[in-house]
C-alpha cells in the first residue's frame, strides 16, 4: 500500500516533467544552457528519488544497512557521469567529479549536517556512534596513500612514474579488497532494525512493488540524463565561462549527490544523528573505496583511462581534507562551529576552482 503526501506526489510530477525535457532539449539540440540546466536539475531530482524510495525500502533495517543502500543507490548518478565523460574524453571532469564528489560529501555536506545537528540538539552539539567515522577515515587514508604516492614519484620523475597505470590498476584491486573486507562485516553487525532509537511510528509507506519500480526507474533514468548531462556540460560551461574544474568539483559534485545532500540535512533536521552520518560517511568511503577504484579499473575498457594521479592542488586538497574528516568526527561529537569550518573549506576549494 501507497501512502504518499500530497509535496511527494508533486515532486514525482515535476521530476518526471523535468526528466523528460531534459530528454527533448538533448534530442532536439536546444541552446547550451538550458539544456544543460534541465539535465542538471533532471539529474538532481533523480537522485531524490532514489533517495526516498531507498528510505522506504531501508525502514526494516538499521542505520548503517540503510545509509549503505541510500549511498550506493545515490551514487548511481555520478557513476554514470563519469563512465561517459571519460568515453567523450573529458578526464578532466571525470577527475573532479570523483574528487568534488569525495569533498563535497567529507566537507560541504558533513559541514551542514553537523551544523543542522547541533542546531538541534539541546547541548548544541551534535552527537553519533564513532565507528562508522573512524572507519570511513582509514578507508579515505588508503585512497589518499595511494594518490599521494603517484604524485611524489611523478613529481621527483623516478622509475615508477612512468607506470602509472600498472600502479593505479593494482592500487585500485588493493582498495577493493579493503573496502569488502570492511563493509561485509560492517553490515552484517548492523543488519537488525532501528532508527537512533527511533522507532518507526507508521513503517514503510510504499509497497514493495512501487519502491522497487521507483528504483529501478529513477537508475535507468539517470543513465539517460547523465549522458545528456555530459554532452551538455562542455558547450555551457565555455558559454558560461567556467572552468572544467569548476564544473566538475562543483557542479556535477553537488547535482551528483543530491540524495545526501537531502538526507542527510532531512534526517539530522529529525535528530536522528547517526542515519544522517552513515548516509554522508558511507557516501564518502563507497567513492574514495569502491567507486574511484571500481571506475579505475573499468575505464581500461574506455576511451580515456583514469588512474590516481591528480593535479597536485587536489592532492593536497584530498590529504588535507582527510585530516580534517578525521579531526572533526572521529570522536562521535561535533560542534556547529566545526560544522562550518567544513563547509568554509570546500567553498574555499571551489573558489580557487574557478581560477584553474
Amino acid at each position: 500500500m501507497s501512502r504518499l503526501n500530497s509535496f511527494e506526489r508533486s515532486a514525482l510530477t515535476a521530476i518526471a516533467i523535468l526528466t523528460a525535457l531534459a530528454g527533448v532539449a538533448d534530442y532536439g539540440a536546444w541552446a547550451a544552457v538550458p539544456r544543460f540546466l534541465l539535465a542538471t536539475l533532471a539529474l538532481a531530482g533523480l537522485a531524490w528519488v532514489v533517495s526516498f524510495a531507498t528510505e522506504q525500502l531501508g525502514e526494516r533495517f538499521g542505520p548503517g544497512v540503510t545509509g549503505m543502500m541510500q549511498s550506493t543507490l545515490g551514487n548511481l548518478p555520478e557513476l554514470f557521469v563519469v563512465i561517459f565523460a571519460l568515453q567523450k574524453g573529458e578526464l578532466i571532469v571525470a577527475q573532479t567529479a570523483i574528487v568534488g564528489s569525495v569533498l563535497a560529501n567529507a566537507l560541504l555536506v558533513l559541514g551542514l549536517v553537523v551544523v543542522v545537528g547541533a542546531r538541534r540538539s539541546p547541548e548544541r552539539v551534535m552527537r553519533f556512534s564513532k565507528r562508522l567515522p573512524r572507519d570511513t577515515a582509514t578507508l579515505l587514508q588508503v585512497t589518499v596513500f595511494i594518490i599521494v604516492l603517484l604524485a611524489l614519484s611523478l613529481s621527483s620523475h623516478d622509475p615508477a612514474s612512468h607506470h602509472v597505470k600498472a600502479i593505479s590498476t593494482v592500487g585500485a584491486i588493493c582498495l577493493l579488497i579493503v573496502y569488502m573486507a570492511w563493509v561485509v562485516p560492517y553490515l552484517r553487525s548492523d543488519a537488525g532494525p532501528g532508527h537512533d532509537g527511533h522507532a518507526a511510528a507508521q513503517g514503510p509507506r510504499l509497497s514493495l512493488p512501487v519502491t522497487l519500480i521507483l528504483l529501478i526507474a529513477a537508475g535507468g533514468a539517470s543513465a539517460f540524463v547523465s549522458d545528456w548531462f555530459v554532452a551538455g556540460l562542455q558547450p555551457a560551461i565555455t558559454q558560461l565561462h567556467l572552468s572544467q574544474a569548476f564544473a566538475g568539483l562543483v557542479i556535477v559534485a553537488i547535482a551528483g549527490n543530491a540524495v545526501e545532500n537531502t538526507a542527510g540535512l532531512v534526517l539530522a533536521w529529525r535528530g536522528r544523528s547517526d542515519l544522517a552520518i552513515s548516509v554522508v560517511k558511507n557516501s564518502v568511503a563507497q567513492i574514495a573505496a569502491f567507486l574511484f577504484p571500481a571506475l579505475v579499473l573499468v575505464s581500461l575498457a574506455l576511451t580515456t583511462t583514469l588512474t590516481f594521479s591528480l593535479a597536485p592542488v587536489y592532492t593536497g586538497a584530498l590529504a588535507l581534507g582527510a585530516l580534517a574528516l578525521w579531526q572533526v568526527s572521529g570522536d562521535g561529537e561535533a560542534a556547529e562551529f566545526e560544522g562550518w569550518a567544513l563547509v568554509a573549506l570546500y567553498v574555499i576549494l571551489a573558489a580557487l576552482t574557478l581560477y584553474e
